[in-house]
């Protein structure tokens, strides 16, 4: 296989577990702690043997107890996708925090306060 079609073959598999595991967050987790939290993006190894899923919140403010609640579910996760993906092996499910939007949020605020200085000489 190329490595071209090894890629796009990747991509189509994270996307499909980013879909099938947000159906599972939506319609068999019960935890009221995740109601304001979303899975963004998936990343698997080249392996296709552990997929890094990343999610954020809509509360800052609860990011611990979301974390924990993640933390209670990632085998149930996993188990849930192997029924629903069907494939001879699952990846294991590493879930972590998606920092993205407050990374964008410094470099803009960043590049705000640098464009004041400039106009001030």
């Amino acid at each position: 296989m190329a490595k071209a079609d090894k890629e796009i073959k990747k991509a189509k598999f994270e996307d499909r577990i980013l879909n099938e595991l947000n159906l599972i967050l939506r319609q068999e987790i019960s935890d009221s702690r995740l109601q304001f939290a979303s899975l963004t993006k998936v990343e698997l190894t080249y392996d296709f043997s552990v997929a890094t899923v990343f999610w954020d919140t809509f509360d800052p403010g609860k990011r611990g107890e979301i974390k924990t609640a993640f933390d209670a579910i990632e085998g149930r996760f996993r188990s849930s996708l192997a029924k629903s993906l069907q494939v001879r092996h699952t990846p294991e499910i590493k879930l972590t925090y998606d920092n993205q939007f407050e990374s964008e949020q410094k470099i803009s605020q960043i590049l705000s306060s640098e464009a004041k200085v400039g106009k001030s000489f």
